[in-house]
């Protein structure tokens, strides 16, 4: 349960229609592994003591009683075992002399609650409002097996002892599918996960239909949702049930087992995030369970680790399916051009200058500015791209730049800086032999300032390169590449740029040019201020301050999760099991850290730029943070036991 993970369990057994005795057993046997695998809240279906469509045999109270009896007894085996999981099942309840479709809520020996079904359809293959009634508008105690049991729509588990916002909301079956669904009220309450036993007839098409709901009402209501669904051993008199069971969290899909498979489903759920997303949504109310007449159950318990069975991907930017890859390429690219577009045509600019160096970044910004002057219709002999050669410039690099400008006809000049550079260092009495950050940035300064001027003579606007990787680390030179006029890379991660690039270039119909995108990709990622070696480029970037896929992933779940430095740390070693040891995953994300936070000065300055994604560091819609914030604290944590 460290750092707000749970594990849950949606449970879809086989059952025998109206036989308690057999589900009892069931029930016992898929809830005990799940304990075994780590489970703490186990989601079983909706009536599935009797099974969901035993029609008028729900007016047999020796049913109803024998589904009560049964789960009494189970009540004794969880107590033996010792398990402290919450274990979520459907049954039929007598009380008052009305019969209700609920869920019971258990823990160990423990009765929690019994949590009525609010939305009984009226037709259909089950046509509940003809056995059970509506639940009462407030909860109230009844007496079952000699014990008080609270029992009612507004009950709300808390668990905020043993996971810090871990609350549970019940909602049942065709409670989801309306407007005013359950879950609405009870996530405004405080619940931070929903737990849905359910029971529906297949459909065609179904399937895809309910694991959107779930999806959209833990988007909506930003919780977590397991759902468990019944299955095999329902009757197939009129409709076959397909045994869904699904765990979402804030809008992601977790796990989904395929339809009409008996089984169970695991996930583990982050609480940490959905309360970090919750802060993060302004609109989103401030819990008031108290007011709005919800009654909280306190739960305890034992706080032990969660074993993370969970994926999480090692490019969080990149899709890893190429389809959904390159729909996110095409539509990023069309969010970069329209920016772009949208900025020149508002101050009457037909003309785009650029520095071109043959890396990815400049590539990517040439690629989009072709895109955007397409966009307006205009000739792309406005694009004024600028390659501008120094002392670390090697063929390769160079050699692209030119082929590409020539290739996407573009205008391409070409301005050595070499001479002017060192009249600057003569200037300011530096030392050329000395290889130093006044050697690199000076380099990046008369760039900056050619592109500019130059800019001026041609009317032309500035097209920024640096992308959000570099940002996050300072990887820039103030007032040098760190400035233009707009930013068309400004919120695109380095290990995306690289597929951004690659999809243009698969999309290439020019050979010639194709050729010169795919080796544009292959090259190591450097700025070349310093001199080449035998012709080869002697500065790596990644060599100095790391690789940049841990920097993104570390910046992906800093900024778009809130994470805390030994979490991201865990979820490191686990996306990058084999390739990075902790050791240097730790070393990498100390430097991350004390780049990002020394850096902040620079970013609070940036230029106008598109922001494609959740995660941007631009200081007026995206992140905000004072420069001198301290960051010591923040790198205590990581340990390598």
């Amino acid at each position: 349960m460290k750092h707000g993970f749970i594990k849950t369990a949606a449970c879809s057994p086989a059952i025998r229609l109206a036989d308690p005795d057999y589900n009892m057993e069931v029930v016992k046997r898929y809830a005990d592994e799940a304990i075994l695998k780590g489970a703490k809240i186990i989601v079983f279906p909706e009536l599935v003591m009797t099974g969901a469509t035993c029609g008028d045999l729900f007016f047999e109270r020796k049913l109803v009683a024998d589904a009560g009896c049964r789960m009494h007894r189970l009540l004794k085996h969880f107590a033996q075992t010792g398990s402290d999981a919450l274990i979520f099942l459907g049954l039929p309840l007598e009380t008052g002399g009305k019969l209700y479709d609920v869920c019971a809520v258990l823990q160990g020996g423990n009765i929690l609650g019994f949590v009525p079904k609010t939305v009984l359809n009226s037709g259909g293959v089950l046509h509940q409002a003809r056995h059970f009634s509506a639940p009462p508008a407030e909860v109230t105690c009844i007496r079952f097996h000699g014990e008080d049991i609270p029992f009612g729509t507004d009950l709300l588990f808390d668990l905020n002892d043993t996971i810090r916002g871990l609350m549970i909301g019940c909602e049942i079956g065709d409670d989801l599918f309306v407007a005013d669904a359950p879950h609405v009220s009870h996530t405004y309450a405080g619940a931070t996960l929903i737990v849905n036993p359910f029971a529906a007839p297949a459909r065609v098409t179904g399937a895809e239909y309910i694991r959107d709901l779930v999806r959209m009402a833990s988007a909506k209501s930003v919780c977590a949702y397991v759902l468990a669904g019944a299955g095999a051993g329902e009757s197939s008199t009129d409709a076959v049930f397909a045994a869904p069971q699904i765990i979402a969290e804030a809008g992601e899909v977790l796990q989904c087992a395929p339809s009409y498979q008996k089984g169970i489903t695991y996930a583990d759920i982050d609480i940490k995030h959905v309360t970090h997303e919750r802060a993060m949504t302004a609109s989103f109310p401030a819990a008031c369970a108290e007011e709005d007449g919800y009654i909280l159950e306190p739960v305890s318990m034992e706080k032990t680790e969660t074993e993370l069975k969970r994926a999480f991907p090692a490019s969080p930017f990149v899709p890893l399916e190429k389809a959904a890859r390159n729909a996110r390429c095409e539509e990023i690219l069309t969010m970069q051009a329209l920016g772009l577009q949208r900025r020149m045509e508002h101050i009457g600019c037909k003309t785009a200058v650029l520095g071109i160096s043959g890396g990815l970044d400049s590539t990517l910004a040439l690629l989009v500015t072709v895109r955007a002057f397409e966009n307006m219709g205009i000739s792309r002999k406005g694009i004024r791209a600028i390659t501008m050669p120094s002392f670390g410039t090697t063929d390769r690099t160079y050699e692209n730049a030119c082929a590409m400008v020539k290739a996407l006809g573009a205008e391409l000049k070409e301005i050595n800086i070499a001479a002017s550079v060192r009249v600057h260092f003569a200037d300011i009495g530096h030392d050329e032999t000395k290889h130093d950050v006044t050697y690199e940035n000076s380099q990046a300064r008369e760039r900056t300032q050619i592109l500019m001027d130059y800019a001026n003579e041609v009317n032309g606007l500035v097209v920024g390169t640096g992308d959000l990787s570099e940002l996050a680390l300072g990887w820039a030179t103030y007032n040098g590449d760190h400035m233009s006029m707009y930013g068309v890379n400004a919120s695109i991660p380095k290990t995306l740029v690289r597929h951004l690039v690659q999809y243009e270039a698969e999309l290439c119909q020019d050979e010639a040019l194709q050729k010169t995108l795919f080796d544009v990709v292959d090259t190591p990622v450097s700025p070349e201020l310093l001199p080449s070696e035998n012709g080869q480029i002697a500065q790596k970037t990644e060599d100095i301050v790391g690789p940049y896929e841990l920097h993104d992933f570390f910046l992906y779940y800093l900024l778009r999760h809130g994470f805390e430095t030994d979490k991201i740390l865990r979820i490191a070693e686990s996306a990058f099991d084999g390739r990075f040891s902790k050791e240097e995953i730790a070393k990498w994300l100390d430097v991350f850290y004390r780049r990002f936070y020394a850096q902040q000065f620079k970013r609070n300055c940036l230029p106008d730029g598109v922001g494609v994604g959740s995660v941007t560091l631009s200081p007026r819609a995206g992140f905000q943070m004072p420069s001198d914030a301290s960051y010591g604290k923040r790198l205590s944590s990581i340990a390598f036991d």
